[in-house]
């Protein structure tokens, strides 16, 4: 198996220099639509002076600081935003890398959980340490150890997530017996007429009528798919690095985020859209 290879060597093991130059498509692509998103429902106007997020950031940061980042928060918007456009086309790519890098780091100094924040910054801190990005959006294979290093650090990522999401599971008692998720599908159906944004939402209406109403049976099946997911995000990761196996896995990966996309979808579309992007990481 390559990947157990390339850790014996060295990372001496050539791999196939496209399967990062994918995951830089993927990577620009995903952020330019999170960056879009951002200017949308109050992002553009987060830090106009004056207002709450202002006063908050002023508490956490001091006046000086605050000042800085609401002078460069709508420029740096914009360049961000071009920067993974820039990215996701292949133009000057490590240049623009960086640049999205910084504009996500920006969002460490206002948002409340910035999760998605920091697995951005961790799976760009892979594709930055790759020696062949690729130009535009031609994806050009070959045998080369310019991106052994980078590939193997994607892998290892991937499966921490997984795996740490799968540890944490097991330990929630409220999670394993389908509670937690059965007492969320009630609530939302129960309040979605009356969110702001309903769009941020996306659970499909016969989810809601059979398996939203926190009977017995409700929390029997929400158990079920408890079980299901921890055993997926185990299972995953060595499904993903086998050849003969990773088809189905990588069919599986992408219905398994899809639903859980439909929880929130746009607090998840950054997180789903770039696990499933890494998948390419773990083909040789």
């Amino acid at each position: 198996m390559w990947f157990f290879d390339a850790l014996t060597s060295g990372f001496q093991h050539p791999t196939d220099p496209a399967r990062l130059h994918l995951f830089r498509i993927v990577f620009g692509a995903v952020l330019t639509a999170r960056f879009a998103l951002s200017f949308g429902q109050g992002g553009w106007d987060r830090l106009t002076p004056g207002s709450l997020s202002v006063h908050v950031t002023e508490q956490r940061f001091g006046p000086a600081r605050t000042r800085l980042l609401v002078a460069v928060y709508r420029p740096a918007l914009v360049v961000r935003t071009v920067a993974a456009v820039a990215l996701t086309i292949g133009l000057v790519p490590r240049l623009a890398l960086l640049l999205v890098l910084a504009g996500i780091s920006m969002e460490l100094m206002y948002l409340k959980s910035p999760n998605a924040v920091r697995y951005t910054l961790l799976t760009g801190g892979c594709l930055l340490l790759a020696g062949d990005l690729g130009t535009g959006l031609r994806i050009t294979h070959g045998s080369s150890t310019a991106n052994t290093w980078a590939q193997v650090l994607l892998v290892l990522v991937t499966t921490d997530i997984y795996w740490n999401s799968a540890w944490q599971k097991l330990r929630s008692p409220q999670f394993r017996s389908g509670l937690y998720l059965a007492q969320w599908v009630h609530v939302y159906s129960q309040v979605r007429e009356r969110l702001p944004y309903r769009r941020q939402y996306a659970i499909p209406g016969i989810v809601r009528r059979h398996m939203g109403n926190l009977t017995d049976r409700d929390v029997r099946l929400w158990r079920l798919v408890a079980v299901v997911v921890i055993a997926l995000e185990l299972a995953l990761p060595p499904a993903l690095l086998l050849e003969q196996t990773m088809p189905y896995a990588v069919a599986v990966g992408i219905g398994m985020h899809a639903a859980f996309t439909l929880l929130k979808p746009r607090q998840l579309i950054t997180f789903s859209g770039l696990t499933v992007g890494t998948y390419t990481a773990f083909a040789a």
